[in-house]
């Protein structure tokens, strides 16, 4: 069951969408599962129902009516951490991967079936539940690597004094690497750390959230300080700079 606590409180999602027979689907398919779900037709109406209300998961389609799901996920991302997971019936792969970079949780093609919906669906909450309720796996000891600094109880990381920006699943793999640091960290890890056990994530996706993570430490793609790869086995998150990396 959906439930992110003991209590009988049903999971609030927001669907901002203007294909109206795809929100009724989508509603009629998650109402007797518990969740409780409102819809927005337009972009300008989605953002404003989810800057106003306290949602647990935010599916966004892309293509929407004036106001684009990209323009509502980078106003959204301005104040809130709120999961989301876009939806898009665009072929080109790079269109997917935009979401993610912007700070999208997940994505789904719209040829999705209603099970991996709720399989993504279980997996953004779930991770969100956790944050909220400040449930860390490990330590909250804070952790130095280089110029990085990580706050798990704040959930705050900062680089050479400067706050990052960083999505909720941003700052979740890069605390897993940096809990890590100096190992080799897997594809298949990193997968488990940022989606549900149970369920297939795009293992795509995990490569677009360690690029982005790469961008906003100043990693060079070449020669990069923090989080480099090791190929045909993963990531390893350096504690110093000139560090061999095991081939």
């Amino acid at each position: 069951m959906p439930m992110l606590n003991d209590t009988t409180q049903p999971v609030k999602i927001l669907l901002i969408d203007d294909d109206l027979k795809l929100c009724r689907l989508i509603r009629d398919y998650l109402t007797p599962l518990g969740y409780e779900v409102t819809t927005a037709n337009n972009g300008a109406d989605g953002l404003a129902r989810a800057t106003s209300n306290e949602f647990n998961a935010i599916i966004l389609d892309v293509m929407l009516p004036g106001m684009n799901g990209y323009e509502v996920l980078r106003q959204l991302r301005q104040s809130s951490t709120v999961p989301v997971l876009m939806l898009t019936a665009m072929g080109d792969e790079a269109d997917r991967i935009a979401g993610l970079e912007m700070g999208a949780d997940d994505y789904l093609p719209k040829t999705f079936s209603t099970r991996e919906l709720l399989a993504r669906l279980r997996a953004v909450t779930r991770r969100s539940e956790m944050n909220r309720l400040n449930q860390p796996r490990e330590s909250d000891d804070e952790i130095m690597i280089q110029e990085l600094r990580l706050e798990p109880a704040a959930r705050r990381a900062t680089l050479a004094g400067q706050v990052l920006t960083l999505t909720p699943v941003e700052y979740d793999l890069l605390l897993y690497l940096a809990r890590a640091a100096d190992r080799v960290v897997s594809r298949e890890q990193l997968l488990n750390e940022i989606g549900d056990r149970n369920y297939e994530v795009f293992d795509r996706s995990v490569d677009v959230h360690v690029s982005s993570l790469r961008r906003k430490l100043g990693d060079e793609a070449r020669n990069p300080r923090y989080i480099r790869t090791v190929r045909s086995a993963g990531y390893m998150m350096v504690r110093t700079t000139g560090e061999q990396v095991p081939g």
